[in-house]
């Protein structure tokens, strides 16, 4: 299975996110509990993408690839905003007082919570972050 997804960095398009997750979960198998991960994980990363990548008012592609060898499920997360690698964001402190932390960090965290593996690289000026989970085990 390969399926890619192409939106614009616009809040509202979130909405065609989810529904892209949804339908990959539909076509493996995937339950419902793993679906609402993903759905969360890309919601997350997404968004992220949506209000820092880019200076405000600059309108842009940001694209999600998603492919299965029925064994792992992988989604690669790309755009040509600046640089950033989410990954190398220490963990946030879960022992420190929600109030007493810094802002930010709680995305990744549950990203590398959820999926096996995430990384990044900037390659051709384009940000790619690489999630994979394993779903041989995940479907109904």
């Amino acid at each position: 299975m390969r399926k890619e997804l192409r939106i614009k960095n616009q809040i509202t398009e979130l909405e065609k996110v989810a529904q892209f997750v949804e339908e990959i979960g539909e076509e493996l198998g995937l339950s419902m509990e793993l679906q609402m991960n993903l759905n969360l994980v890309m919601e997350e990363m997404v968004t992220n993408v949506i209000f820092y990548a880019y200076p405000e008012g600059v309108i842009a592609d940001i694209e999600l690839l998603a492919k299965s060898d029925g064994k792992e499920l992988t989604f690669v997360l790309s755009d040509q905003g600046k640089e950033f690698d989410p990954t190398a964001k220490e963990d946030t402190d879960l022992d420190v007082n929600p109030a007493d932390r810094d802002l930010g960090g709680m995305g990744i965290f549950i990203v590398k919570n959820i999926m096996n593996k995430v990384t990044y690289q900037r390659l051709e000026g384009k940000n790619l972050l690489t999630m994979t989970k394993g779903i041989e085990d995940q479907s109904n």
